[in-house]
């Protein structure tokens, strides 16, 4: 079992920057892969980036390519998603989640209580 707490969304201008954390607790942090997901109003929960276990690879959703960056720092337990170049449509509650290597949230037992991201145009 792990608990994942997610910290760092909030309100921001268009073209500004973020950076979100999520802070792991309870089993070996640095044997799950990660991912992060949103989800805005009267839409699904989406994928938006993945790490595996040792940060050897990363996979992004194709709207995010290019300005968000997943990272993580195993010997602090922590998840990170930078996010620069902001844009109202990334407006949503930013999730972090672990388990498995994947893109589809149905591969996660794990997930965070979420964090409210705004980007204003």
């Amino acid at each position: 079992q792990v608990q994942l707490v997610e910290s760092g969304g909030g309100l921001v201008q268009a073209g500004g920057s973020l950076r979100l954390s999520c802070a792991a607790s309870g089993r070996s942090f640095s044997s799950y892969s990660m991912g992060w997901f949103r989800q805005a109003p009267g839409k699904e929960r989406e994928f938006v980036a993945a790490i595996s276990a040792s940060s050897g690879n990363t996979y992004y959703a194709d709207s995010v390519k290019g300005r968000f960056t997943i990272s993580r720092d195993n010997a602090k337990n922590t998840l990170y998603l930078q996010m620069n170049s902001l844009k109202p449509e990334d407006t949503a509650v930013y999730y972090c989640a672990g388990d498995r290597l994947t893109s589809s949230r149905y591969g996660y037992n794990y997930w965070g209580q979420g964090t409210q991201v705004t980007v204003s145009s």
